[in-house]
């Protein structure tokens, strides 16, 4: 069998599912879905889903630990329109109680980006990248 290459939902593991709901949907503007009850929160990111869950009820239902800190091995991504949209996108995350963990800059690849952490220090790059691009969607198509 050949599996298909596709991500339909990425899930992240938080301390307070109300802290970080109302971090996405009134700091950041992001609209939950009604399928979201109880302490899950899906919010529609083009054709991926991002949903919220509390960390202790994630690692039990993949019969894991949820202690542990640091930096987790992963980091998800946002490519942006402009080069001035990295500092735009990382400020209003600030101000929706993020932390600026790298500021907007240039980088060695040829574009511009910077990090935040959400409130359960999840890292978030978001990138300009003169060599992809979005199409109206804002979905990322490679060459």
């Amino acid at each position: 069998m050949k599996v298909e290459a596709r991500i339909n939902i990425v899930t992240l593991g938080v301390a307070d599912i109300e802290i970080s709901r109302n971090f996405y949907e009134v700091g950041l503007g992001w609209q939950p879905s009604s399928a979201s009850q109880g302490d899950i929160v899906f919010f529609q990111l083009g054709g991926i889903v991002l949903g919220l869950y509390p960390r202790e009820l994630l690692a039990e239902d993949a019969s894991v630990s949820a202690t542990g800190n640091g930096f987790r091995g992963v980091t998800l991504a946002q490519n942006v329109r402009n080069k001035s949209e990295v500092a735009e996108v990382l400020q209003a995350a600030e101000k929706a109680g993020g932390s600026i963990i790298k500021p907007a800059q240039d980088a060695f690849w040829g574009g511009h980006s910077g990090y935040f952490a959400d409130p359960d220090g999840h890292l978030w790059e978001i990138a300009w990248n003169p060599f992809f691009t979005l199409n109206t969607h804002g979905e990322l198509e490679l060459p």
